[in-house]
């Protein structure tokens, strides 16, 4: 038996040697390369990119990388051994280094375009060329693709250096949004949330980038200093990292002609989509109009459980664009994210975004990018009338089946065996007067209280008499449902496995953050540790310490409660 067949089977990979052997690249096999792309991947200035699916290009090395953390979850998962964050060349590799790459591995790896679209509005004049040719991955490059315990997996490097698309950008990354992404990405993983994941984190101990930033307590809304960084590059893992603006970019160009082979790569990048993230859903069988179709309902479902489990724990994108939205229905882009903890329907950290991308606008976001997602496959049914009208109201179902599902979540949050609008909407109000934090609310909640001053440790402020009026009230409308219902200590279960005990608050990853700058990296370690098990109760000592309300002092502080970008 081979090595490869024996790693196959589940042996764990104990070093690079072992590890290159489970390569297998179906994305730079079953797609076409730029024409104009070099052969050896040496492609880092901006420039128009008019055809293909990729661009070959080898990452920059971060100098003197220092390895920071990885993920021991994934790694289990991965059948990967922890010893091989000591491989010299492992670690070289995901610090940016493929001249170390063995066969079968490629010696560059590969960087992908994609559209822009904002709500709907198709974009192309940030594009330095006017054409919309110019966006895509500018710091983000692919470097590996292979079978791991017989799951497909690509691995990315996120500020591994300029690409075609870097736009004149250096295709850097800080330490503090590496970690931020590092970080998070494990924590909705735990949380049970679709995502990409995190492998790897290496900072360098030499490479220092300026970027925007705010000075300590500062209260403006955009950052007001420059700020010298460390260089850090994390590894990002996925099935697969399509985007629908990928799509949205091969629909357009067979709109416009752009070039005689416009159709066919629409078509090729499709296909791959489903034998990337589908392969089990859809039959081969199919014609490939009965494809289009079956990826589009099974798209709209995974989009629609997605947002609202981003919903149940708090969470908010941020920058829900098209190219940050990933075909495969899963988290994709952990930039200018956060979570919500004084609860408020519009809550948005970054300060780019406006109300249409705040946390209870989340879901029309959605839709706005699903519908995006259709238009894109439409030109594939070659005006097939009865397969457009099947298309058109998948299309148009979507947030009926969007309302379905949040209902459902919000039951389930308040322990209910179905929807009570006129109860929810008066807690929504509730929660807003009374400045509740919504995670730890929520979890209170869970415990099914008999009175509301067990509830008030989640109140930001001190209630008022009319208040605790209405809560009195409402409280005893709830408990009036779940009394009906049954068993209490089995309600209450259920509330806890889907309300988090603990979750992300921006003013506590500031410290780790701040902290790995100096070379110490235990509060990252901490941190990962709190984020595995979010539904569990912890000791005393770990509740004091990450389950409490948000000081004072952080509230309207920039780059805690907002930033202007991840960097």
């Amino acid at each position: 038996m081979s090595r490869k067949s024996e790693l196959l089977k589940g042996e764990e990979t104990k070093n690079f040697s072992e590890f290159s052997q489970l390569a297998d690249f179906s994305l730079m096999n079953s797609l076409n390369a730029d024409p104009h792309s070099t052969k050896d991947g040496n492609d880092h200035r901006a420039r128009s990119v008019n055809s293909g699916h990729y661009v070959p290009v080898t990452p920059t090395p971060i100098p003197e990388p220092i390895y920071v953390s990885h993920s021991k979850t994934l790694f289990k998962e991965l059948g990967l051994s922890s010893d091989l964050t000591k491989d010299k060349n492992f670690c070289r590799f995901f610090s940016g280094d493929i001249e170390v790459a063995e066969y079968p591995m490629r010696p560059f790896g590969w960087a992908t375009g994609y559209a822009l679209s904002i709500y709907g509005t198709e974009y192309t004049q940030q594009c330095p060329f006017g054409t919309g040719n110019g966006y895509g991955d500018g710091r983000a490059i692919s470097v590996f693709e292979g079978l791991f315990n017989g799951k497909r997996m690509e691995m990315q490097l996120k500020g591994g250096g300029p690409t075609p698309y870097c736009r004149g950008a250096d295709g850097r990354a800080v330490l503090r949004s590496s970690v931020r992404e590092f970080l998070a990405q494990e924590l909705m993983h735990a949380l049970g949330i679709p995502t990409s994941r995190s492998l790897t984190l290496y900072v360098s101990g030499t490479e220092i980038v300026r970027r925007p930033w705010y000075t300590e307590g500062s209260r403006y809304f955009e950052p007001d200093i420059m700020v010298d960084n460390h260089a850090a590059i994390t590894t990002r893992v996925a099935p697969s990292f399509l985007r629908v603006g990928q799509l949205e970019l091969f629909a357009r160009r067979v709109r416009s002609n752009s070039h005689d082979d416009a159709f066919n790569e629409l078509k090729i990048i499709v296909q791959h989509l489903i034998d990337r993230n589908y392969r089990d859903e859809i039959d081969p069988s199919y014609s490939f109009n009965e494809k289009v179709i079956r990826l589009a309902n099974l798209y709209r479902g995974r989009l629609i459980s997605l947002v609202t489990n981003w919903m149940r724990v708090g969470y908010c994108q941020g920058n829900f664009n098209s190219d940050n939205c990933a075909a495969g229905g899963f988290t994709l882009d952990y930039g200018p994210f956060g979570f919500c903890e004084l609860f408020d329907p519009r809550f948005q950290p970054w300060t780019g975004g406006g109300e249409h991308f705040s946390f209870f606008n989340q879901p029309f976001a959605a839709e706005i990018n699903f519908k995006m997602f259709c238009s894109s496959l439409l030109p594939l049914l070659l005006e097939n009338k009865e397969d457009i009208e099947k298309l058109e109201k998948i299309k148009n179902d979507f947030s009926k089946f969007m309302s379905k599902e949040m209902q459902l979540m919000w039951a389930k949050k308040l322990g209910l065996e179905k929807y009570d609008e006129t109860l929810t909407n008066e807690l929504f109000n509730l929660m807003v007067n009374s400045k509740v934090d919504f995670s730890i609310f929520f979890r209170k909640l869970s415990h099914i209280p008999d009175n509301i001053s067990f509830l008030k440790d989640s109140f930001y402020l001190p209630s008022s008499e009319e208040l605790d009026k209405e809560w009195f009230i409402w409280l005893k409308k709830w408990q009036d449902c779940i009394n009906k219902q049954g068993d209490l200590k089995e309600i209450s279960k259920s509330m806890k496995q889907v309300n988090p005990k603990f979750t992300w608050r921006e003013w506590m990853i500031v410290p780790a953050y701040q902290e790995a700058e100096e070379g110490n990296y235990n509060k990252i370690k901490e941190l990962q540790t709190i984020f595995k098990n979010p539904y569990e109760e912890e000791s005393l000592e770990i509740e004091q310490k990450y389950n409490r309300l948000r000081p004072r002092e952080f509230f309207n502080k920039g780059g805690v409660s907002h930033y202007s970008c991840s960097s």
